[in-house]
């Protein structure tokens, strides 16, 4: 409802930065809540700066809202795999001093940043952490009341996020080193979806229709790894190599993560969203420009800058 207050956990990170843009763009008041002020806040927004381990900081920020939002955890797989103990620390109890501070607030709606792998028997501590955090939402459900909406991203890529991300990884490497490396043969299948689309549909399920739903957000790109990696190659104005370091994939899915079975999720999508090839050339127009911006810094030619593209 606008003119509600919203709080992002999380909020200067890659989705929750245009989740709060989405929010006020509805007519919410929006509150941002992270270790580091973010970059893209808005005038009209208000930024506190705090850790989501801190339950007394995590209290006085949700004060008053009316929405609360919790995108706050180490997301990389690769990372949570190393870090168990941080990966449990921040993705589950992290994500309790949120919902305590949620229920405290009185809020009408808590949502929560959860991923398709908790399908899987992929995606190790993340996985875990992602499937355990989901159970103490449902149960301060049943003991509390609070409402939720629990929402499994599929692979999502745009501006703003760094090399931890896919598709911003392939188009980093394509750009730098005018090759990709993929650590898996090529052939999983990913349903991409663009941020700014995740980002939308994050805030229409504040409808109460939504209210204690599991939901998946992928995208309609439903697209081998391998081909995603040529369509790239075939946008960059130089050749491309493509090679592939099939003794690394141990983490991820290959086609489907569907082998554990939480409760039942609702796929929602968009009848309009950002077509896969002009989210790429997008996201490359930003790459540029941080290439660009290095260049100028270290005092590069003309056409060593050029040679950028």
């Amino acid at each position: 409802m606008p003119n509600e207050i919203a709080i992002v956990f999380g909020a200067s990170g890659f989705l929750g930065s245009h989740v709060v843009e989405a929010l006020s763009a509805e007519g919410y008041r929006v509150r941002l809540f992270d270790r580091s002020a973010s970059p893209y806040q808005q005038p009209d927004q208000e930024m506190i700066v705090g850790d989501i381990m801190n339950l007394e900081e995590v209290t006085k920020a949700a004060k008053g809202a009316a929405v609360v939002y919790n995108f706050a955890a180490i997301a990389d797989i690769d990372e949570a795999h190393k870090k168990p103990l941080a990966t449990a620390a921040v993705n589950i109890l992290g994500n309790m001093n949120v919902l305590e501070a949620a229920r405290l607030a009185g809020a009408r709606r808590f949502i929560f940043a959860s991923s398709v792998y908790v399908y899987s028997e992929s995606g190790s501590f993340y996985r875990a952490s992602k499937q355990a955090a989901e159970r103490f939402i449902e149960t301060y459900h049943e003991c509390y009341g609070l409402d939720y909406s629990i929402l499994r991203y599929g692979s999502l890529y745009g501006r703003r996020t760094d090399t931890r991300n896919g598709i911003y990884r392939m188009l980093h490497e394509a750009v730098e080193k005018r090759s990709i490396t993929y650590q898996g043969s090529g052939e999983a299948i990913r349903e991409y979806i663009h941020v700014e689309d995740a980002a939308r549909m994050s805030v229409q399920v504040l409808a109460p229709e939504f209210a204690n739903r599991h939901l998946i957000l992928t995208g309609q790109e439903r697209m081998r790894i391998k081909d995603v990696m040529t369509m790239i190659s075939e946008i960059m104005p130089w050749p491309v190599e493509l090679h592939f370091d099939e003794a690394n994939a141990v983490h991820h899915y290959e086609v489907t993560p569907y082998a554990f079975q939480p409760r039942i999720g609702r796929k929602l999508v968009l009848n309009e969203h950002v077509d896969l090839g002009q989210g790429l050339l997008d996201c490359l127009r930003e790459i540029h420009k941080e290439f660009h911006h290095s260049d100028i810094n270290d005092n590069a030619t003309p056409a060593a800058t050029d040679n950028k593209a």
